[in-house]
């Protein structure tokens, strides 16, 4: 029987790049996405995009709206950062920050594999190229599996217990760029800015811009992000 793994596809050069990784490693790929109010989302265009280019089994966008809620530059009237070196977005978590995002992403991931059987939920997150989110740690990924398995009928009844998978935990950008690469991935297809223009080209300033393009420089792979001009 063909493995399933449910994976968490944002429209993102990570999440692009574990869809690959977990195809590549025998699972049927079923991909999630978000439409959660967020001020980027033409990553959603991005995220159906990989999906069909990477013949995933299913692909299901989930409409929630975190707008309500806001506390984030992201899903509220919050200035993104811009120009920051990486000395700076160290200093604390950053307002791009979602409260709880991959907590409400993950809950539902996990319903989605019980529907599905799947014994797999894929994950973009990395501990070694900063982010800053609380939500990122291994130790948060580690407790969320733990609950998981407390809180299904998969998981008490032993039938089928659900890993959380975090290939990219421990790689730098430049890893796993050169890794998606040996494996086929288009990252021209992938974007990563937090306020891109309507057209849906990256504003090459933000944090996610700056550590995408280090990465590609860094990985020595060229980048063929579309950027707005200046």
């Amino acid at each position: 029987m063909t493995k399933k793994a449910i994976i968490l596809l944002s429209g993102g050069l990570d999440s692009a790049t574990v869809l690959a990784m977990m195809q590549d490693h025998g699972y049927a790929a079923h991909a999630l996405s978000f439409s959660y109010g967020q001020r980027h989302s033409v990553e959603l265009d991005a995220a159906s995009k990989i999906a069909a280019h990477a013949g995933v089994a299913e692909h299901k966008v989930a409409t929630i709206d975190l707008r309500l809620f806001g506390g984030s530059a992201l899903t509220d009237d919050i200035a993104v950062p811009k120009d920051r070196d990486e000395a700076s977005m160290a200093e604390d978590i950053p307002v791009t920050y979602v409260p709880a995002r991959n907590t409400i992403f993950l809950s539902f991931a996990l319903a989605y594999s019980e529907v599905v059987g799947a014994d797999t939920i894929a994950i973009g997150v990395t501990a070694l190229d900063y982010s800053g989110y609380p939500d990122c740690r291994p130790e948060y990924i580690r407790a969320y599996e733990t609950m998981a398995n407390l809180a299904t009928k998969a998981g008490v009844t032993g039938e089928m217990p659900v890993n959380i998978a975090t290939p990219l935990l421990d790689m730098t950008k430049a890893e796993i760029i050169r890794a998606g690469t040996d494996l086929g991935v288009d990252y021209s297809l992938t974007i990563s800015c937090y306020d891109p223009d309507a057209s849906g080209a990256a504003c090459g300033h933000c944090d996610s811009c700056m550590l995408r393009r280090k990465g590609f420089g860094d990985a020595g792979v060229a980048d063929p992000t579309r950027y707005q001009p200046g």
